[in-house]
């Protein structure tokens, strides 16, 4: 197995799984649903063409820094409702919801390495511009890593790469936050890609939660 490692950070990230109508949520971490978009994004993917392959890799999240929980409001006018007996336009408010400095890192395993090759490259030079789960949240430092393309396992590969926060103010040398996929047990998310993404069809995956200790950038 090999793994690829990604940095995801910015003033702003949403990865929502459960939005609906006039609401857009967020997760605390990034959804695989929103990972593997941003990978289609870069390797020039359609959105109507299968991921199959994306979706079999293993996904890791490392919370390098907790985002701060934040909410927005949106308005669009005249938008147009179905009555019982006529038309109506309306102004409508839209509740978005985001994380406001965050740092992840996230890794990707899988036993295909020319996959994983592939996503790296395209990555460093994305054919279309990546975003945090929203297409106006622009990633703050390049999601590339020159050394994000590694022969580890997935576990080794988030605990042995440096830090890429400093850690806030009373939160030195404190574990890290760890999200690892899992075949068999952990918490279930909606967010597992099923179909191409035209179709937003997404099932259930396991993901269990942990800690671990990660080297300070002064250590790498």
């Amino acid at each position: 197995m090999a793994s690829l490692l990604m940095r995801l950070q910015g003033p702003q990230q949403s990865w929502g799984t459960t939005s609906r109508f006039d609401e857009r949520d967020t997760q605390l971490e990034p959804s695989k649903s929103g990972v593997l978009g941003l990978v289609c994004a870069a390797l020039g993917r359609d959105r109507s063409e299968p991921v199959e392959d994306l979706a079999a890799l293993r996904m890791g999240v490392r919370v390098d820094r907790e985002g701060v929980p934040m909410r927005d409001y949106q308005t669009a006018t005249g938008v147009l409702l179905a009555s019982g007996k006529a038309d109506l336009r309306r102004t409508v408010v839209s509740l978005r919801f985001y994380l406001a400095d965050a740092a992840f890192l996230v890794g990707l395993e899988g036993a295909d390495e020319s996959l994983l090759a592939r996503i790296h490259s395209a990555l460093r030079a994305p054919f279309w511009p990546l975003a945090l789960g929203r297409k106006s949240f622009v990633p703050g430092l390049p999601v590339w890593l020159a050394d994000g393309l590694s022969s580890l396992p997935l576990e080794r590969a988030l605990a042995g790469y440096p830090r890429l926060a400093p850690a806030r103010r009373g939160e030195e040398g404190q574990p890290l936050r760890c999200l690892l996929e899992d075949e068999r047990e952990g918490a279930i998310r909606l967010d597992q890609p099923v179909a191409p993404f035209a179709e937003r069809r997404f099932g259930p995956r396991f993901v269990k939660s942990g800690v671990l200790h990660a080297p300070d950038q002064t250590d790498a």
